[in-house]
């Protein structure tokens, strides 16, 4: 049966002898093929028949040149240099110079005037916003945090029904934290937090206003974003660890630069997206550049504001989390404890909170975006009118100005040991019943680790050697190659660049090792959440049950994944891609629904109307009309499965994650900052390769 996508070329079998007989629609000529005196079909030569293949694939047109030049420079290449991995002639020691390198900052740190007078005083900035933050909350007392964060959550929520939800997963959120005893380290994480988000959302308008305003400004900020963008979460410790050293200042300062990039794109965008016509009527009013911002660009943008404050919160969390290797202190610190001697107990008990927190958070600024643009404070009748606008504000300020002292006169600050419950020995013990019962030795199913152990031995080790084994040249090759197809030349020079750079800092094997893992975990990733997300878009009700799993996945930082793979995995390279997986599917389940929910509803009836089968449908008509977002599912699945694989080296996933751990944790800078480096190249390299243009589709 013939589909809705290949309408451009219809074939049609002749009914004499079998003979096919082909429509020609060819771009080279209108006209039919010339024919012998006789009335047959004449051969059209060898140059015209390589036109006419050339211009119905033109991604073989676009692969010609660098198939030619790969011809003459890959027998060079192979003789000098050989065929093996990449070859010692071509790398460069930079262990040494960034050990050195390391080893001068330390011994200029109180001298240097850069250290001395400005990034001294930043340190020293960082580290008392962070205390002041954390002193007031703890002065607040529990019922002081709680009654704020109720109301808080209650006033942006609003008066009705959504407000009371939005208020009590407040106050389940913060009540859990204290039940799990994790209070004084939920503040901390909170403290850090808020210096963080604030700074990153100041940060983020000002260069969103400026990118908004300015194209040239845009097109020199659009790539750096980028970069920032597919940047693990671990490169942007090492650098800072060397100029702040371990503490808070370089967890504060990685978790700004790591949550400005949405809060910049989406201010940029909400500007850029602005009603012409209401700009147009501001300026025939005589408004001036800066009366337009204010009155009409910005309120025009606060839904894409909004929801930038949303991302970048959620971001911030994660960063802060894993910013716990570099002394951030909070629930991170209690994590990465628990899971350094894989306490999977304790390692739950302060996963819980930073859950809440992120689903809490995440609900409450969902909310602030809904109200904005429904109209929140419309005018309200009866006693509702009440509870709108100042009004509102002013019963919140005036619950908190009573509240907060009456808690302080007859209840501790401290949370009551009274109300305490310890979870993390009854988890323990049933991690341990599992080990014992579920794990291995399980008749048929043989169990969680010995899937792991098979997954190791029969799909990550041979990955993994054969990548290595393969000649240097080809990999960089096969890198151009995909870069070409999806983004073009620009694309392909930095993904070969970038994947040959990895070699000439000296971790081209370790890199491998990594690469074979994200392979491994995006491929796992893209056939489940393919399947799933087909099914869903086909099927209301799992849609609607997939909704909510997915939206709290979603908002889960990166190293709540690693507790439960390490129950059920033990450490190793087969946990960190079980985490890699679970972190990536909501992205390409969510992507994948919505490419094909966006296929013509006419094109899906015509093809229903010719007797196609539901299997017929999805593989010759959904799939190949979805494909701009199945693409964009692979690229998320990419970078979402190399940065969780990063994580994974907390767990075992050795190679380049753990280089950057024991970097980190041994201020052997050298070997961390080259892994840093080359995570970063890897990552550029996967996402040239697989970031699609419209123009190359």
């Amino acid at each position: 049966m013939s589909t809705a996508t290949e309408s451009a070329r219809t074939e049609r079998r002749g009914t004499t002898g079998g003979a096919r007989a082909t429509t020609w629609r060819g771009t080279d000529s209108a006209s039919p093929p010339a024919r012998t005196p006789h009335g047959e079909a004449r051969t059209p030569a060898a140059p015209g028949r390589l036109r006419t293949a050339l211009a119905a694939r033109p991604a073989l047109r676009r692969l010609l040149p660098l198939l030619a030049a790969a011809l003459v420079l890959v027998p060079v290449a192979a003789t000098l240099w050989g065929s093996g991995g990449w070859p010692q002639q071509l790398a460069v020691d930079v262990k040494t110079p960034l050990d050195d390198a390391y080893n001068w900052v330390v011994d200029h740190r109180e001298t240097n005037p850069v250290f001395l007078y400005f990034l001294l005083h930043l340190s020293n900035w960082a580290e008392i916003s962070v205390d002041a933050v954390t002193g007031f909350l703890l002065q607040l007392g529990w019922l002081g945090v709680i009654t704020a964060a109720v109301l808080l959550a209650w006033r942006i929520g609003g008066a009705g029904l959504r407000g009371l939800r939005t208020a009590s997963a407040a106050l389940a959120a913060f009540a859990v934290c204290g039940v799990l005893d994790m209070w004084e380290a939920t503040m901390e994480t909170l403290a850090l937090m808020a210096v963080a988000v604030s700074v990153s959302v100041v940060a983020g308008l000002v260069l969103g206003l400026a990118a908004g305003l300015s194209d040239r400004f845009d097109r020199v900020l659009r790539p750096v974003l980028d970069t920032m963008q597919i940047m693990p979460a671990f490169a942007y410790l090492l650098p800072l660890v060397l100029l702040f050293q371990i503490g808070v200042p370089a967890a504060l300062i990685a978790t700004v630069i790591y949550a400005v990039p949405p809060m910049a794109r989406l201010t940029s965008l909400g500007l850029r997206g602005a009603d012409q016509g209401v700009l147009e009527a501001v300026r025939s009013l005589g408004a001036g550049p800066v009366q337009r911002l204010v009155t009409a660009r910005l309120p025009l943008a606060r839904k894409e504001i909004l929801l930038g404050l949303n991302q970048t919160i959620m971001m911030a969390l994660s960063m802060v989390t894993i910013a716990s290797v570099v002394g951030a202190g909070g629930l991170g610190e209690e994590v990465f404890s628990a899971l350094s001697t894989v306490d999977v107990g304790n390692a739950l008990a302060a996963g819980i909170p930073i859950v809440l927190l992120a689903v809490w958070l995440d609900r409450t600024t969902a909310v602030a975006g809904q109200r904005v643009a429904e109209g929140a404070d419309h005018e309200a009748t009866g006693a509702r009118r009440l509870l709108h606008g100042w009004r509102a504000w002013a019963l919140v300020t005036a619950a908190f100005a009573v509240i907060v002292p009456l808690g302080r006169k007859f209840l501790v600050e401290e949370w009551p040991e009274l109300w305490v419950v310890e979870i993390a020995r009854p988890v323990n013990e049933a991690v341990q019943w599992f080990t014992a019962h579920l794990a291995t030795g399980v008749p048929v199913v043989g169990g969680t680790r010995v899937w792991a152990d098979g997954f190791t031995t029969g799909v990550l080790s041979p990955l993994r050697d054969g990548l290595q084994a393969m000649p240097w040249w080809s990999l960089v090759l096969l890198a151009a190659v995909l870069g070409l197809l999806a983004g073009g030349w620009k694309a392909m020079c930095t993904a070969a660049a970038s994947l040959a750079l990895i070699g000439v800092i000296g971790v081209w094997d370790k890199s491998l090792d990594t690469l074979s893992q994200a392979l491994a975990g995006v491929v796992l990733t893209l056939v489940l959440g393919f399947a799933i997300g087909v099914l869903a878009a086909r099927v209301d009700w799992v849609d609607r049950t997939l909704r909510p799993v997915l939206d709290v996945l979603q908002t889960l930082p990166q190293f709540i994944y690693l507790i439960p793979v390490v129950a059920l995995f033990n450490v190793g390279r087969a946990a960190a891609v079980a985490a890699a997986v679970l972190y990536a599917l909501p992205a390409v389940v969510r992507i994948t629904v919505q490419g094909i929910r966006q296929v013509d509803s006419g094109t899906l009836e015509a093809s229903r109307s010719l007797g196609a089968s539901t299997l017929q449908q999805i593989r010759q008509v959904q799939l190949p009309l979805a494909r701009p977002a199945l693409m964009l599912a692979l690229n998320q699945g990419v970078v979402l499965v190399l940065a969780m694989v990063i994580v994974g080296g907390f767990v075992g996933s050795g190679a380049l994650g753990y280089d950057v751990v024991f970097g980190l944790q041994k201020s052997e800078l050298g070997t961390g900052l080259a892994a840093g480096v080359a995570i970063v190249l890897l990552g550029v390299t996967l996402d040239r390769a697989t970031q699609r243009r419209a123009d190359t589709a």
